[in-house]
């Protein structure tokens, strides 16, 4: 072990010569270099040093034109005076998402060394940055994609539908943020917009990052901004609510509370005149010199719902208050007093140890918000919004969220992140992200309790939550787990734990933390802040995050025998070079790398048919088919007309797409055989992801403002020929599907002030329409699928809050054609229940995805592929039930070949490809 004080000595001496240098990923700029002492161009800023360097160095990193492309960012400074330069890169004066290169330097004396350089500068950029959509229509499509994708987590119920005059979609509203280059390729020119509102099932709030490809209006990238616990400055009203009390205040007091588990603490507390109490306010750790009214404070929110302080300051809110300096049970039980004690020890952690003052470095105001509710009942998360801290009030099990001193770390570590690399939180940087604020979470909880390196509980994350669990029983994580490994990776796309970042976090965090048990723990820290501050960028990954660790500790003079177990800390989590091509499937892949998002399968008479982007995932997507076999190569269906093409379906003869541009969706089709692209149908607004063809009869859902949803069937030959169902407030339909001439969905409609719900048949060729069943009261009505014989659908008919459900379990429901013979394949109770969402049909089979009911992530509650034979008997009679693949990760759009074979999008290995499988797996280990 490196003793101490090496990283306080260490700096001092001389660096490796020649310098490192690893390249970038499709750029020419490197991805790191270090072991440089090189000098920087004399006179002005930090930010003109760097850049000045840069483009001295134009051979070594290929950035032409540093002055114009790059704008600097807070420069963040340390002791010996150490200077980190971040630049934000642009493409012809649009910022790059995720484009940031930094620049290391000493300054003494009046004069700059560069010591090593990082990031990423996208040099392949070619895109025009001239829009073709406006701000009002981004913002639109924007609202619509974050609604679909709310819909798509749940089927339409009553209780949702049946408001007169309602919507069936909570209220969603879109911001502007301005144009943004996302780095694929030649570059993809969007509108950034950002959605805010409430998810209706669950009552959470809703922060989309949405990215509109900014000429063809189409949704190309989402992700969630709530940056979780356990899977998100000031307004300007609560900052100057702040500044007052704290002019109004008398000199500040030591007060003391109770914290959840029983022991008194200290805190930090001021006399407020105004309200004659005193009140968790702390100016006692941010120098005034720093910022008037900067203070820690921790504010009493218990009447409020998340959705109302979600990226805004809540009127009306103070900060928690005490007729005596001694806090009582009110503000020990809100979880006020763990709170502001916590939120202490953070800050202090952070100032003393790596000499940070505050979250962003400058001495910010740090606010916590305690006691919030969703919708008035339990709350079991936390969540740093971009401006404060958020703790949930808990429940009958779980105490509120700040009874966890590492999750107070965590969350006031998502902050640093923020102002240091700012990973972006979403897939493997997001991953990154949560591992680096579970570290830290960790790191200074272990530290105020005296817990040991290696003690069994030292790793378990949000362990001193629960009433009546014990701590391994209770934690939400553990960093010594032993499957932390990148061969436990989960591929999962970014509607689920945007990404993965829970999921896999603690395949990096893990290895963080067996380095610390090794190498201790003042080292370690120093390391993994170097590099989080120093190194790291905000898309960053595992590979790029050892590598900024190995670097800190070459910086730092780490001993050579410490720098190899460092290494070894990462080589047993997997976490090496090119890690993800080690990742084994048990199915054939068809379509590698389809770069697309939101865009469906479609499969039949022994094709397949799927939206694919180019390599860099730069272009609009185009729909390309190919034999189910893997014979013979794909074939190119639709036009390269700038569109998005998405949501193919084929029957083996004909396929039927969905063409999104600026001006609305097209529906178009092709025959296999070859011939010009038809256009069958038009709508100025969206088009759903349900798109169905057999024989003459092609089906599609599509929806009007607000989500109305409504079924479009018509004649491939004369497309004219048509039938629109629902798309009204009180008649609505969903989830169509077709085969041999007969088209099923969902409807929901008002007949003399009285609601009806059905699953509805219509023989296309004679008109006659045939309700197979009518929803229960409180029914929600799935999608839909149909065979020669059968119609099948899924149905939630229990609440989802209810224990017999067997926690969102849903139903596979089949009827004869007739509406006779109703049975159950998949029951919605008892030990074999499913969470099926998504169906598809065959002759021989029907094959649904489904997640097993369960209160947490892991691989075998993702997205997998279930199948069951469709003249089975129901399950509870032991009809044969299987699953289809037992890759890990998300197994998504399943769409039915023939027979018992199925094609579907895997994300196994981190990209998703289209994969097949010609027939079950049948049980999974």
């Amino acid at each position: 072990m490196a003793p101490a004080d090496a990283v306080d000595t260490a700096a001092k001496a001389p660096p490796p010569s020649p310098g490192e240098v690893i390249p970038g990923q499709e750029t020419a700029t490197p991805a790191l270099v270090r072991g440089i002492r090189e000098q920087a161009p004399a006179g002005g800023s930090a930010a003109t040093a760097a850049r000045g360097h840069l483009e001295a160095k134009e051979s070594r990193y290929r950035i032409k034109e540093p002055e114009r492309d790059l704008t600097p960012l807070p420069t963040a400074t340390a002791p010996g005076g150490q200077e980190t330069v971040r630049l934000q890169q642009k493409h012809r004066g649009v910022p790059v998402l995720g484009g940031q290169y930094v620049v290391r330097m000493e300054k003494k004396n009046g004069e700059r060394i560069v010591t090593g350089t990082s990031g990423k500068y996208f040099t392949e950029l070619r895109t025009a940055t001239e829009p073709g959509i406006g701000e009002d229509l981004a913002v639109e499509r924007a609202v619509d994609a974050v609604r679909d994708d709310l819909n798509a987590r749940q089927f339409p119920r009553r209780a949702a539908e049946e408001r007169d005059g309602g919507e069936a979609a909570p209220e969603l509203k879109g911001t502007v943020r301005g144009l943004v280059v996302l780095p694929t390729g030649p570059g993809v020119l969007t509108r950034h917009v950002t959605v805010r509102g409430t998810d209706p099932a669950s009552g959470e709030p809703v922060l989309r990052e949405v990215y509109i490809d900014a000429r063809a209006g189409y949704p190309v990238l989402q992700y969630s901004g709530i940056k979780t616990f356990g899977r998100a400055a000031p307004s300007t009203a609560g900052k100057a609510a702040a500044a007052r009390s704290a002019a109004e205040a008398e000199p500040r007091e030591k007060g003391s509370g109770v914290k959840l588990d029983g022991k008194g603490v200290g805190l930090d507390v001021e006399r407020d005149t105004s309200r004659e109490l005193y009140v968790m306010r702390d100016t006692t750790r941010i120098p005034d010199a720093e910022g008037s009214g900067r203070t820690l404070s921790t504010w009493d929110a218990r009447d409020k719902s998340v959705g109302e302080v979600l990226g805004q300051w809540p009127p009306g809110i103070q900060e928690f208050g005490s007729p005596a300096p001694a806090f009582g049970g009110d503000a020990t039980d809100a979880g006020a007093v763990d709170a502001h004690w916590g939120g202490a020890q953070v800050f202090d952690y952070f100032k003393n140890k790596h000499g940070r003052t505050s979250l962003d470095g400058h001495g910010m105001a740090v606010n916590s918000l305690v006691g919030v509710t969703n919708g008035g009942g339990p709350y079991v998360n936390a969540f740093w919004d971009g401006t404060k801290m958020v703790y949930g009030n808990g429940d009958a099990e779980y105490r509120p969220l700040s009874a966890g001193l590492d999750v107070v770390g965590h969350e006031m570590t998502h902050g640093v992140v923020e102002h240091s690399a700012a990973l972006v939180y979403a897939g493997q940087s997001g991953a990154l992200n949560e591992a680096i604020a579970d570290y830290f979470g960790n790191a200074i909880e272990t530290e105020a309790y005296g817990i040991p390196a290696n003690h069994p509980d030292a790793g378990l994350v949000g362990d001193r939550l629960c009433r009546t669990k014990s701590p391994r029983e209770c934690a939400f994580r553990d960093l010594n787990d032993a499957r932390n490994t990148a061969k436990h990776f989960l591929g999962v796309g970014f509607g689920t734990d945007n990404g993965g970042v829970h999921l896999n976090s603690t395949i990096f965090g893990g290895a963080l933390w067996d380095a610390r048990a090794d190498l201790g723990a003042t080292l370690t820290d120093k390391l993994v802040y170097r590099a989080l501050t120093q190194y790291l960028t905000p898309l960053d990954g595992f590979t790029e995050g050892r590598a900024a660790v190995l670097a800190a500790a070459k910086d730092l003079g780490v001993p050579a025998a410490d720098q190899r177990v460092l290494q070894r800390a990462f080589n047993a989590h997997g976490i090496v070079p090119g890690w993800e091509l080690a990742l084994g499937v048990d199915s054939d892949t068809l379509l590698e790398r389809v770069n697309t998002s939101d865009t469906r399968l479609g499969a039949g008479g022994g094709w397949w048919a799927a939206s694919k982007s180019n390599e860099e995932g730069s272009e609009p997507y185009s729909v390309w088919a190919g034999r189910a076999d893997g014979t013979g190569s794909p074939k190119l269906m639709s036009p390269n007309d700038g569109r998005y093409h998405v949501n193919p379906a084929t029957d083996g003869k004909t396929v039927v797409w969905q063409a999104v541009g600026p001006t609305g969706a097209e529906i178009l089709a092709r025959p296999l055989a070859g011939g010009p692209v038809k256009k069958l149908a038009q709508h100025a607004r969206g088009v759903g992801d349900a798109v169905s063809v057999d024989g003459d009869v092609v089906t599609y859902q599509f929806y009007n403002h607000g989500g109305r949803r409504g079924v479009v069937y018509l004649s491939l030959k004369d497309p004219a020929n048509r039938t629109s169902i629902g798309g009204g407030t009180y008649h609505r339909a969903y989830f169509p599907s077709a085969s041999d001439g007969k088209v099923v969905y969902q409807e929901m409609k008002r007949v003399r002030a009285v609601y009806e719900w059905s699953t509805v048949l219509v023989d296309v060729a004679t008109g006659e329409r045939k309700r197979i069943q009518q929803a229960a009261a409180g029914a929600g009505l799935g999608p839909t699928g149909i065979n020669g014989k059968h119609v099948f659908w899924l149905v939630d008919e229990n609440d989802e809050n209810d224990e017999g459900d067997g926690g969102g379990a849903t139903a596979l429901r089949r009827a004869g054609l007739d509406g006779s013979g109703v049975v159950d394949l998949s029951p919605e109770a008892g030990p074999k229940a499913l969470n099926a969402y998504d169906l598809t049909v065959s002759d021989d089979a029907v094959t649904v995805g489904a997640r097993l009911p369960d209160t947490e992530y892991r691989n075998e509650t993702l997205a997998k592929l279930w199948q069951f034979a469709a003249d089975g008997s129901p399950a509870d009679d032991g009809t044969r039930r299987g699953r289809v693949s037992c890759n890990r990760g998300e197994q998504l759009s399943a769409a039915a070949v023939e027979g018992s074979q199925v094609v579907w999008l895997d994300a196994t290995t981190g990209v998703s490809d289209v994969v097949t499988r010609a027939r079950p797996t049948g049980r999974c280990g």
